[in-house]
């Protein structure tokens, strides 16, 4: 046999021929269905991070977990070969929130789906989920909608609970994420329900009562509806 017959063999023989269109097909059906699953942790995820940067992770996350799952599945010895493989590879990017680990394992799930030829079933059990995640939320829209960073710094020693009582008089929920306090200042940093932005405002009004020099820092990075 030449090497023109081996290579017309190995790079368009019939199983490779045959599985190619069907391929191609899921792989434009998980970049899809991962823009779709991006789209829905922006809009309805509470991540504090930058939800938008994040995101674009999820593409290339699941693309990959089709690729790989697609060239193992039939073969034993590819994934053995594909245990030891990874079993060098560390990933030591720090998870700031159960939130994020949820969506990437739904774009890892999204890939090995779709890699397992198994289109259908993915797209089923993504469409129930997503459906899930956004009933949940949009639930929520009578109570409270906005989450913000706050962080507080004042020349001054301010007891802790003076800022909490602050909170609670504007009818905002506070979860302590950092507390400072040292000779010169005192500084905190909480992560804030509030269920209009006009009880933000009062807020940034109410905690000057404890000290008029008090440094306010707001942060939302989806914004608040005005």
């Amino acid at each position: 046999m030449d090497i023109a017959s081996i290579l017309k063999e190995q790079w368009i023989g019939g199983n490779a021929l045959n599985s190619l269109p069907a391929f191609l097909m899921n792989l434009i059906l998980t970049a899809i269905l991962t823009w779709i699953l991006g789209w829905v942790y922006t809009k309805f995820g509470e991540s504090l991070s930058n939800r938008k940067i994040f995101a674009r992770n999820f593409l290339m996350l699941a693309l990959t977990t089709m690729l790989v799952i697609s060239i193992v599945k039939s073969s034993l010895a590819l994934s053995l070969g594909l245990v030891g493989a990874l079993s060098i590879v560390r990933f030591r990017a720090a998870i700031k929130e159960p939130e994020e680990l949820v969506y990437l394992f739904l774009a890892i799930g999204i890939g090995l789906g779709l890699g397992a030829e198994e289109p259908l079933l993915t797209i089923c059990a993504l469409i129930v989920i997503l459906g899930i995640i956004m009933l949940r939320k949009l639930g929520h829209t009578g109570a409270v909608q906005n989450n913000v960073c706050v962080h507080l710094s004042s020349g001054k020693q301010i007891a802790l609970t003076s800022v909490v009582k602050v909170f609670a008089e504007v009818g905002a929920t506070a979860s302590l994420r950092r507390f400072d306090e040292m000779p010169e200042r005192t500084e905190f940093s909480f992560v804030v329900q509030f269920v209009t932005p006009e009880r933000l405002e009062e807020f940034s009004r109410a905690i000057k009562n404890l000290d008029p020099e008090m440094k306010v820092s707001f942060v939302d990075d989806r914004g608040l509806g005005m």
